[in-house]
């Protein structure tokens, strides 16, 4: 085993009430690719700060090695006086590092480098960050949260990226594909100590809630061994009580281990305030446009029925909010029609947060400033109540917003949307800054709601878990206006992605294949004259036979495809079909093109 290059041991942090970190641990050595998880407020970029010598614990010990170089990739970065991207980014370089890879980050991130930093976007300036810390390709990779405001082609990059850097990593994110993909090691803190799983990510739900289990279980045999001991005080012989100060000392222990028993933290408990039914038809467009300096959705068309979960997917910049505010009624069209459906009852959760006010209080935020209650499902609520729902404390009630964190931010405006009567359900990034545990209430939210939902994600694993159909570009490269609509979540999307490439390949070869006769044929007309070949009589015979039966069963694709159940209940059987279909219209294609070329081959030898 390698030597560890960056170590921490029973590392205690506390701001004044209960310690926030309390015997954490963290080993990192060369190669390790650590994912850091825990709730929000658990500590997790506390520690990483510690580690990266940004903030000094209070006792415990901290070993870096001498010769190690580290980056840090904080979520809110200080771009400080840099005039351009390109000089901020080259800050972060050391004396032997390589310029060259600035600009080479830079330009594979989308970013010129000569951006001024104080008019970037949030995900430009993620971006921007990622190279700086990228760049000196450091002994330690610090990541906090470094997929927050990234779109999915990035993602996926940055994924590649990272499993071939030779740096060790130290990862924070809420992005489960992401941690799946490069992580071989989970340091999960909770409740101010650390556990470590020498496993990736894929493998820690599984292990934590065992350790739980465990734990409860343990908890329990204390208890009755308690019981047990209180039973031998109350009823033993006194001369044996007396004799044995031992025991009682120990039952003392016992329950002093007892009472400082701190279990996990509770989970968000909420659910959505449904309204009223709307109508069946909830959204029609057709042949949408709307062009700004370059077209943004060329012409679209879609229907959106009660009970449809649909996501929307593509590279920022390519129109995803643009398209959601079309369909939302927000955005007019410069062509087409929008047709909204009756009795929409509309709850918004929007990723720029624009409606928080960093001044207000809690109280005053999710009341709307109407006393100290709310109404939820119908029933009237304390807010104090309601707030603790969500894992706010009530001291927090008066707290301006100013104060909270970004997951506590995201969890505040989840609480205020799920409080809001709906129908439909506009998500815009809603994962953003959210934590495992209340993803995943969310995503049974989401999967479990009645009315209609639109959202807007870059969080594949979410998409797949929720979402009936996914919206995205045509051209996922290159977008250009064109959105194509498929079954499914974003995996069953690149399977159809893919499965049409393939035909088009097959396609291509086939058709390439067949032009070196062609052209053979025409340079050596000689060789053509006289008659068919068995071979092209049968296949002229028997073409037309191929053909209707090819058309038979498109035709019953389709019909099975017209069920307007199918879709709702088994989109993977309906996108199986779509599949199929499409490669039997392909197919006939093919075939009619043949017997074309096979009946103008026979006319021209009988003339």
């Amino acid at each position: 085993m390698a030597p560890p290059i960056l170590k921490l041991d029973d590392i205690l942090l506390t701001f004044g009430g209960a310690p926030l970190l309390n015997g954490a641990n963290l080993q990192v050595e060369p190669g390790d690719r650590i994912c850091l998880v825990g709730r929000n407020g658990s500590g997790k970029s506390t520690l990483m700060k510690i580690a990266a010598g940004l903030v000094e614990a209070q006792s415990g010990e901290v070993f870096r090695h001498p010769s190690a170089t580290i980056r840090y990739l904080e979520q809110a970065p200080d771009f400080g006086t840099y005039t351009t991207v390109q000089a901020y980014a080259e800050s972060g370089l050391g004396p032997g590092d390589d310029p060259y890879r600035v600009t080479y980050l830079l330009e594979h991130l989308g970013l010129t480098g000569e951006e001024e930093p104080s008019r970037l976007s949030g995900g430009e300036a993620r971006r921007a960050a990622l190279a700086r810390v990228m760049a000196p390709e450091p002994d330690i990779l610090m990541l906090d949260e470094p997929t927050n405001h990234l779109d999915l082609p990035t993602i996926e990059w940055l994924e590649d990226e990272l499993r071939k850097s030779r740096s060790a990593l130290v990862v924070i994110s809420h992005d489960r594909r992401f941690l799946e993909k490069v992580s071989n090691a989970t340091v999960w803190l909770d409740r101010g100590t650390s556990r470590r799983l020498s496993r990736g990510f894929g493998h820690f739900e599984a292990w934590r809630d065992q350790v739980l289990e465990e734990e409860e279980v343990e908890q329990h045999k204390l208890g009755k061994a308690i019981e047990r001991e209180e039973h031998w005080m109350r009823y033993g012989v006194t001369a044996r009580r007396k004799r044995n100060m031992r025991r009682v000392g120990e039952l003392q222990a016992m329950r002093a281990e007892f009472r400082g028993h701190k279990g996990p933290q509770g989970s968000v408990q909420a659910s959505v305030a449904e309204g009223r039914e709307s109508g069946k038809l909830v959204v029609e467009a057709e042949n949408i446009t709307k062009t700004y300096d370059k077209p943004i959705v060329a012409p679209f068309s879609i229907r959106v029925h009660r009970g449809d979960r649909i996501g929307l997917v593509g590279p920022n910049g390519a129109g995803k909010t643009t398209l959601l505010k079309m369909l939302t009624g927000q955005l007019k069209p410069d062509e087409g029609w929008i047709k909204l459906g009756t009795n929409l009852e509309i709850a918004t959760l929007d990723q720029k947060r624009e409606d928080l006010d960093p001044e207000d209080t809690l109280s005053h935020y999710l009341t709307d400033g109407r006393g100290e209650t709310l109404l939820v499902n119908g029933e009237q609520r304390h807010v104090a109540g309601y707030m603790k729902d969500f894992l706010f404390q009530p001291e927090q009630i008066r707290t301006p917003i100013k104060n909270l964190s970004g997951g506590e931010r995201a969890r505040l405006m989840l609480a205020r949307m799920l409080a809001k009567p709906s129908n439909l359900l506009i998500l815009d990034e809603p994962t953003n800054d959210l934590d495992i545990e209340t993803l995943d209430l969310l995503q049974e939210i989401v999967a479990g709601y009645n009315g209609t939902v639109i959202l807007v994600s870059h969080d594949r694993d979410f998409l797949d878990r929720t979402v009936t159909s996914t919206i995205a570009p045509a051209s996922p490269d290159m977008p250009d206006g064109r959105w194509i609509e498929y079954a499914g979540g974003y995996t069953d999307m690149l399977a159809q992605r893919k499965g049409a490439a393939d035909e088009k390949r097959k396609a291509e070869k086939a058709k390439s294949e067949t032009a070196p006769a062609a052209s053979s044929a025409a340079a050596d007309p000689g060789k053509s004259k006289g008659k068919l070949s068995f071979k092209q009589k049968f296949a002229l015979e028997n073409l037309p036979k191929e053909i209707a039966r090819t058309e038979a069963d498109i035709a019953k694709h389709d019909q099975a495809m017209a069920d307007p159940n199918l879709f709702s209940k088994d989109p993977k059987a309906f996108a199986k079909l779509a599949e199929q279909a499409a490669a039997l219209r392909e197919k006939q294609a093919k075939m009619e093109e043949e017997w074309l070329e096979l009946e103008m081959l026979r006319e021209e030898l009988e003339s």
